[in-house]
């Protein structure tokens, strides 16, 4: 009974009644668990030469993360995860211009702990994989797992609208998702129909660049491995680079 009563007095105190502060902690959370995910399969992938992963799983990873993304916050924050699709909400008018740069910055910073995390949880095999030097480029380059890099044929504009097919792809696939003059999906099952989604595009649109989609999945882990280690080369746009995928 005595241990009944502290918890219910600590849920009481520790109980967030903000709904602005609510929604952002339901954002870094799902991003942070985004991230986590699609990160550690790269690392899994590249740190063990391939035989421990493969592009496959590590699009399967990346596809399965945004459901569970979705899955933790949805109720909350809606799950952006993605500055790309928090811009595309506020044009449709379902969701506040003054909440968009909050929640950018919110979802940039949970993916560049993420990128933390997952060199923390990977930081013996990323050494040894790496023979003790944090590089870009090279057979032994690691920055791929963190941050997507074009392939060695690929021009800024090809890079470019890369990008922008793929991530209006996706827009456009969620929003058909959630209209509900559509053939509706299952209630419950919508973050499965997103993942399917992701995993399609990835599976289709990745070899230009990765398939990152995603504004901050890319530029927070960049960030991370530029203090981490890596040095500015990994905001230059360098040829002959292994792509990391998400």
């Amino acid at each position: 009974m005595g241990t009944t009563s502290f918890l219910t007095r600590a849920r009481g105190l520790l109980r967030i009644r903000n709904q602005l502060v609510r929604e952002c902690l339901a954002e870094l959370l799902s991003t942070f668990v985004l991230i986590l995910i699609t990160l550690s399969s790269s690392a899994q992938k590249v740190t063990s030469f391939e035989t421990k992963g493969n592009l496959l799983t590590s699009y399967l990873a990346g596809a399965l993360a945004v459901m569970v993304g979705i899955y933790t916050a949805g109720g909350i924050s809606g799950a952006h995860m993605n500055p790309a699709f928090s811009f595309a909400m506020c044009l449709m008018e379902q969701f506040p211009w003054w909440k968009f740069p909050i929640f950018v910055v919110v979802q940039t910073l949970g993916s560049f702990i993420s990128a933390g995390a997952v060199y923390i949880l990977y930081y013996d095999a990323i050494w040894h994989y790496s023979n003790g030097t944090l590089t870009v480029s090279g057979p032994r380059e690691t920055a791929s797992i963190f941050a997507t890099y074009p392939a060695d044929y690929v021009s800024i504009a090809n890079g470019f609208l890369d990008q922008v097919i793929g991530t209006g792809v996706l827009l456009l696939g969620i929003m058909g998702i959630m209209d509900t003059r559509n053939k509706g999906v299952p209630k419950g099952l919508e973050p499965v129909v997103v993942a399917l989604l992701v995993l399609s595009i990835e599976s289709s649109m990745g070899s230009n660049c990765g398939c990152p989609l995603n504004p901050a999945r890319d530029i927070g882990p960049r960030l991370f491995t530029y203090l981490a280690g890596w040095g500015p080369e990994v905001f230059r746009w360098v040829e002959g680079r292994r792509r990391g995928g998400d």
